[in-house]
């Protein structure tokens, strides 16, 4: 007598598992991608298809250093900046949620940080995917280490006001709160107008403020120095025009 078995497959309705979302740190200028990230993003940046990213051309240069040969015309980036909508958001990590990894990149340094990339990742959250942020140079955090000032309490401001008298005021609400808190006062400047910030910093800070200027970091022309303000208006003051720079108040 034959014994029969019986096989009984269940297949759920949905059994396609969702990809991740990659916070790809790209580099903060023309400089070997390898002095500054991991040698995993390689192969992670490889795997990728899809793409966030808030310049597709800086985006397909930096592939294209890291990999010469990856074939860019395969991949689809999708661009984002501020007046990005919701609903373009959400159709953008639909390729997520149909199990393909997203990888986000900004203009240059970590995406999600003074980045518009933040609104897709917090698009992400809403939707349940799961985000890995990878490692790799921060001008906040990389001038924040050199500049010798209070690195438990800061405060990165973003851009401060360009019309006066608001971007005075700014200024010496920054100093003020440094002074007050001994809280370092970050902030970045539209590169064209950083000689004039400096100026304006000059003549708006008392003399015994400390103040940074970090410029170029990890290429080959950076600058970092801390001075008092005295200090600063009696030395040959860097020509920063057209250059990436932050800048730093503090006690």
């Amino acid at each position: 007598m034959g014994i029969q078995y019986l096989f009984l497959l269940i297949l759920p309705q949905n059994n396609i598992m969702s990809g991740k979302i990659y916070l790809i740190p790209i580099t903060l200028g023309e400089t070997n991608p390898y002095k500054v990230l991991p040698a995993d993003i390689l192969p992670l940046a490889q795997s990728i298809k899809y793409f966030i990213v808030e310049n597709t051309r800086t985006a397909r240069r930096f592939l294209k250093i890291l990999d010469k040969d990856i074939v860019i015309d395969e991949l689809s980036f999708f661009e984002i900046n501020k007046r990005t909508r919701h609903s373009e958001l959400v159709k953008y990590l639909q390729h997520a949620i149909d199990g393909n990894d997203i990888g986000i990149m900004s203009e240059a340094g970590c995406p999600g940080v003074a980045d518009p990339g933040a609104d897709a990742v917090k698009v992400a959250h809403e939707k349940g995917i799961d985000v890995v942020p990878l490692v790799g140079p921060s001008s906040i955090l990389l001038s924040l280490m050199a500049s010798g000032m209070n690195g438990q309490s800061f405060t990165f401001v973003g851009y401060i006001p360009i019309k006066q008298p608001s971007r005075s005021k700014t200024i010496r609400y920054m100093e003020q709160q440094a002074l007050k808190h001994d809280q370092t006062q970050i902030f970045i400047e539209t590169p064209y107008r950083n000689n004039a910030i400096v100026e304006e910093m000059l003549n708006s800070l008392t003399n015994n403020t400390r103040l940074c200027i970090a410029c170029d970091i990890t290429l080959e022309s950076e600058y970092i120095k801390t001075k008092t303000v005295k200090e600063w208006k009696s030395t040959t003051l860097p020509d920063l025009h057209k250059r990436p720079a932050i800048f730093l108040i503090g006690r």
